[in-house]
């Protein structure tokens, strides 16, 4: 008889998932982006990989419930809840967007302990916008 070969990823020696758990994050950027039907708050590390993310809408908001503070609130503290396991300790917040969740997302994070080196606010703003139509000829 031939020996059994052992699974490498078996779920009994329990080595699966194991990489999620060694990666320490001690610096990053979390993007909020508010808008009028949504809040999604971005975790990512100092290079631009995205570590964890979370939505209104993720957390079962459904409809114009999804644009408000409170729905913001929660997405900031589901995304930030995962990173905080990891070893996050400072980052820098990205806000974009004229959505109700800004402040409330802020709020948030500001309550999760994470200590926040700079607030900044990335929202496009045109400085003279679109060139019009041409002139309709009769």
């Amino acid at each position: 008889m031939a020996k059994t070969i052992p699974r490498i990823g078996s779920r009994r020696n329990g080595r699966i998932g194991s990489r999620k758990n060694t990666r320490r994050i001690p610096k990053g950027f979390i993007h909020v982006q508010a808008s009028f039907n949504n809040t999604i708050v971005t975790v990512t590390d100092v290079r631009g990989r995205v570590v964890s993310w979370s939505s209104a809408g993720t957390c079962g908001f459904r409809g114009t419930r999804r644009g408000t503070p409170f729905a913001a609130q929660t997405a900031a503290g589901n995304a930030i809840r995962t990173v905080v396991d990891q070893g996050m300790q400072r980052a820098e917040v990205m806000i974009k967007g004229p959505g109700l969740g800004r402040d409330a997302a802020l709020r948030a994070i500001r309550r999760s302990g994470i200590l926040l080196t700079f607030v900044r606010d990335v929202t496009p703003m045109p400085h003279n916008g679109c060139r019009p139509p041409k002139k309709r000829r009769v």
